[in-house]
């Protein structure tokens, strides 16, 4: 009875292993114009309310090769969010600031934004709706 109790079980754990629901689209992110391939690329997709307040709802790092970075966001919901990259030279997990409170090191948010302050979401957002998409950000 144990041997038909663990059989049935087995195969109903391999078998819901198995079938992935798609619960989301695919955000597939190309950022560019790194100044250097040091450090390492630091990616976040955000949600109006964790944007500028920390992690985002899926964080991603990755190798920056040739003065590029490739991301895979997967199973993202419907709605709207923002993306920020930040190019941390150093690898300490963080921006670095100067003593006057200009970062140190390159960003940049979804939909290329250049503002002299910090990134805003209304300027940075998009919509996910029913479609992969292919986003390119530029520092």
């Amino acid at each position: 009875m144990k041997t038909l109790f663990l059989t049935i079980a087995l195969t109903l754990v391999s078998t819901l292993g198995f079938a992935q629901d798609n619960k989301g689209q695919t955000i597939t992110v190309t950022v560019e114009n790194f100044l250097s391939n040091d450090g390492k690329a630091v990616i976040s997709l955000h949600t109006s309310d964790t944007f500028m307040k920390g992690a985002g709802v899926q964080n991603l790092e990755g190798k920056i090769i040739d003065g590029k970075a490739t991301f895979t966001f997967e199973n993202v919901a419907s709605g709207d969010y923002a993306i920020m990259v930040l190019h941390d030279k150093n690898e300490n997990n963080r921006m670095d600031f100067e003593e006057n409170g200009m970062p140190k090191e390159s960003y940049g948010t979804s939909n290329n934004v250049r503002s002299f302050g910090p990134p805003v979401y209304s300027d940075s957002k998009f919509e996910v709706k029913d479609e992969d998409l292919k986003l390119t950000i530029r520092l």
